[in-house]
């Protein structure tokens, strides 16, 4: 069921139904999230059961205010608080040692949890109305299945799930990939995901440099070395590489598409789409057009690697993560 994010009775709606222990997809500015109250085990249930998601692999509680947050915690250290105040409402998760029952399901099981406080207006005006009901955090991953493409809009998520599923659409997602998360759990921050956020914007808000990630860090949202694949084959090449293979090739393989910067498009294939200069707008349509080219019948996807520049750290992790579902399966299937 499709409702209008703006539209305050299917606010009320929404809300209720996340009171009432189901489930509802809702727009962030990073990805569409697909959101249960995050204080009832069986309601978060639901949202694995309908991804097909490990019950290990822990899932993202979306709150109000850093207020709500303190609620999940046994004590926000510092350095989450620093980071909290400069980047949220926005598109950051922190990851902090959890209270004792709270939210286990949620965290996966792990004595940390995954927090983040949306910006999106109609992610923030559900929260708010779901608060009223006393629903305190709402998990919610991204809205589609395990491994495969995020959506970044609405209709990315009725076809993942249907028609029953109860989503708020509140347009294109601003962003267009998931938050950055920061594990500040060890004493020292950690970044497991990246972003939209450079790792200098985050040093310059936490104080203090991030560590590499080491064994001791706990699982997170997002971080499988397989991720975030669409149903064509990809292959994520360096500019003179995709462009020694496409002169190598006077037969295209069919249901070649390429996705490129720097490359114009060549005679043979016909799903050529040009890939923003710019990172910020590469990140916002991204995902889109993944699910375009596997709409438009792409049996392989050639795409162009990003830059080394760390603006481009969330896409390049993004197209990665989608190639290794492929190389880590010989013959192509899902991770």
């Amino acid at each position: 069921m499709l409702l209008d994010g703006q539209d305050p009775a299917a606010l009320r709606q929404a809300a209720q139904a996340l009171a009432a222990g189901e489930l509802v997809a809702l727009p962030t500015e990073t990805v569409y999230g697909l959101g249960a109250r995050a204080d009832q085990d069986a309601a978060v249930a639901k949202i694995f059961a309908a991804k097909g998601r490990p019950s290990d692999h822990p899932l993202i509680v979306h709150v109000l205010d850093i207020a709500e947050a303190e609620a999940f915690t046994s004590g926000l250290p510092p350095v989450a608080r620093r980071l909290m105040q400069a980047f949220w409402p926005g598109p950051l998760t922190v990851i902090v040692p959890r209270a004792p029952g709270v939210a286990a399901a949620a965290a996966g099981g792990q004595d940390s949890v995954g927090l983040r406080c949306p910006a999106h207006p109609v992610a923030r005006a559900l929260l708010d109305e779901a608060r009223r009901l006393g629903v305190h955090g709402v998990a919610a991953p991204s809205a589609n299945r395990f491994g495969k493409v995020s959506p970044t809009r609405a209709a990315h998520v009725q076809s993942e799930f249907g028609a029953d599923l109860l989503v708020l659409d509140g347009g294109p997602c601003e962003v267009g990939i998931e938050s950055s998360i920061v594990d500040c759990s060890r004493g020292h921050p950690v970044l497991l995901r990246p972003g939209i956020l450079t790792p200098a914007q985050i040093e310059a808000a936490a104080g203090e440099p991030l560590r590499a990630r080491d064994g001791g860090t706990p699982r997170a949202s997002g971080t499988l070395a397989a991720h975030y694949a669409p149903q064509a084959v990809v292959s994520l090449l360096a500019p003179e590489a995709l462009r020694e293979r496409l002169n190598a090739q006077q037969q295209r393989p069919d249901g070649l598409a390429v996705y490129s910067r720097s490359l114009s498009p060549l005679a043979g294939v016909a799903l050529w789409r040009a890939m923003p200069g710019d990172a910020a707008a590469a990140a916002f349509e991204l995902f889109a057009v993944l699910r375009e080219l596997d709409a438009a019948g792409a049996r392989e996807i050639w795409i162009e690697a990003p830059p080394a520049d760390s603006a481009w750290d969330g896409v390049r992790d993004r197209l990665a993560r989608a190639a290794a579902a492929f190389a880590a399966q010989p013959g192509a299937g899902e991770a």
